[in-house]
């Protein structure tokens, strides 16, 4: 028998794992306890997002949670209402964020290959 400590969603269990001959019949009943209190995993550490420009009145963001795979558009841009702006990855599919109106990139908040959870500010416009 082999004992391991596993760690579920920051709660380690101590399990026992025991070798059985091939063909041989076992019936498992599954032991585990908690061997010591829960222990949060560390938060990643969060880059500081690229502010480039200042702000603008109007909010771009992120839909979905995933990884910035390109930003698209540029401060100062002229972009129309559907322009993309930043395209997001997000479980292997990339999603385009795009312009809700027409305007100029005031600042863009993120970069390329930093992680963003759904409403996250990406860029703003005026």
């Amino acid at each position: 028998m082999k004992n391991y400590t596993i760690t579920v969603n920051g709660v380690a269990y101590s399990v026992t794992v025991e070798e059985v001959a091939a063909g041989a019949a076992t019936v498992a009943a599954p032991v585990a306890a908690p061997v010591a209190a829960p222990v949060a995993a560390p938060a990643p550490a969060a880059a500081a997002p690229a502010v480039q420009g200042s702000a603008g009145s109007v909010e771009v963001t992120a839909q979905v949670p995933g990884k910035v795979f390109k930003l698209v558009a540029s401060v100062g841009q002229a972009v129309k209402a559907g322009d993309t702006v930043v395209i997001l990855e997000s479980m292997k599919m990339e999603i385009p964020v795009v312009a809700p109106q027409d305007g100029t990139v005031a600042s863009i908040n993120v970069s390329a290959g930093a992680a963003v959870e759904s409403g996250d500010l990406l860029a703003t416009l005026n």
